[in-house]
């Protein structure tokens, strides 16, 4: 979110005395209802006053038409926090990449084009945004409350410094120096604001089942490399309750509630293949917290593949899971309740979205059926 309202505004407000002036605004992949569902992005933006309303922010939903025909109209999209685009904007020219993970080697020619192993991606944003306008014949205004949201963001990625970069560092003490922080000590100030956003990041107790699986959701198309299957619309929800508690929370207490508020979810996104990364502590025999993963795969056959296929695909992620041994994957305690084309695992390899996601798109991908079973759908 911050790295995209940065590039935005530094976009605008550098070009607008120039010839050629530019019109940006930062867009979310997400919908309007969703963005109060992360409490310490509600918080960062009420301490550094940023507008209500999200009136700085675009979401999916406010687009004014669907993203393939808009990616052909638009001069161009900036990727922040992404090495490739989604493929609804696979046709939109990249005029610039941020990224702090791997580079897939998208867009070469894009420009500014940085990948830099560092705690938040704003502080490559901010770099460069600093950069630049300390370079232009007349500053621009820089206002403090885009200053403070930049800080925060670092703060919470880097766990208040303590685990950033020394990019990281750098940047965060060039925009303290011109925020209403600038009295104050850095590693202090980015300690307290990371204290703050975690606390808020925990507070997810008043949410809905509902709420927690569209949170923190990340989803795409994928295309198979085969004629015989179709394109697949995959997704990824990560949750920091057990599945258990989770259950809790559908009011009735039951395993078969739960998937049925999961299934209302995924129908009302056309999503075909839902993985659930759930992540909780609990206590050993000493006494100490241990962190657990749960994966909760779901194939839906009411979208755009019938019965044979899911199961087909279902088998396809499900065999790719097991196969990963360095996950250490462990059936779930209730396994022999679930229904067929639903898996849960346990694991304690510390593997979130990062490493999972890859994993299933693979499987996706390169899903096959025998000759004669089914045709691709169109």
């Amino acid at each position: 979110m911050t790295s995209a309202l940065t590039w935005a505004y530094h976009l605008e407000h550098s070009t607008q005395n120039t010839s050629n002036p530019t019109n940006a605004i930062a867009l979310l992949q997400t919908q309007t209802d969703a963005l109060d569902l992360r409490p310490e992005n509600k918080l960062a933006l009420k301490n550094s006053k940023m507008t209500s309303g999200h009136d700085d922010l675009l979401t999916m939903d406010e687009l004014p038409e669907d993203a393939e025909t808009l990616a052909l109209k638009l001069r161009g999209i900036v990727l922040v926090d992404h090495a490739s685009p989604l493929r609804k904007w696979s046709q939109a020219k990249i005029l610039s990449i941020f990224d702090h993970h791997v580079d897939k080697g998208v867009a070469p020619d894009a420009s500014p084009r940085v990948f830099e192993k560092v705690a938040s991606c704003t502080s490559l944003v901010a770099r460069q945004m600093f950069d630049e306008f300390e370079k232009l014949p007349g500053e621009y205004h820089l206002p403090h409350e885009l200053l403070e949201l930049i800080l925060s963001a670092i703060a919470i990625d880097s766990g208040g410094l303590e685990d950033g970069t020394q990019t990281d560092i750098d940047i965060s003490k060039r925009v303290l120096e011109r925020s209403r922080w600038a009295d104050k000590d850095l590693y202090k100030q980015m300690e307290k604001v990371d204290e703050w956003l975690s606390d808020a990041k925990k507070d997810l107790d008043g949410l809905s089942v509902r709420d927690l699986l569209r949170r923190d959701w990340k989803g795409d198309l994928v295309d198979t490399l085969s004629p015989r299957t179709p394109t697949v619309s995959l997704g990824f929800a990560s949750i920091p309750y057990s599945l258990e508690e989770q259950i809790a929370k559908t009011g009735f207490g039951e395993l078969f509630h739960w998937f049925a508020l999961h299934a209302a979810w995924t129908a009302s996104i056309d999503v075909d293949i839902d993985i659930c990364l759930n992540k909780y502590k609990v206590k050993t025999k000493d006494g100490k917290k241990k962190k657990v993963r749960e994966i909760v795969l779901t194939v839906r056959d009411d979208q755009k593949i019938n019965r044979v296929q899911a199961l087909a695909l279902f088998k396809a992620v499900y065999d790719a899971l097991e196969g990963e041994k360095s996950l250490g994957l462990k059936k779930w305690h209730r396994v022999d309740e679930l229904s067929p084309m639903e898996m849960v695992w346990t694991h304690e390899s510390g593997a979130g979205r990062k490493i999972i996601r890859p994993i299933v798109e693979n499987a996706v991908r390169n899903w096959d059926m025998d000759p004669g079973t089914t045709g691709r759908s169109e």
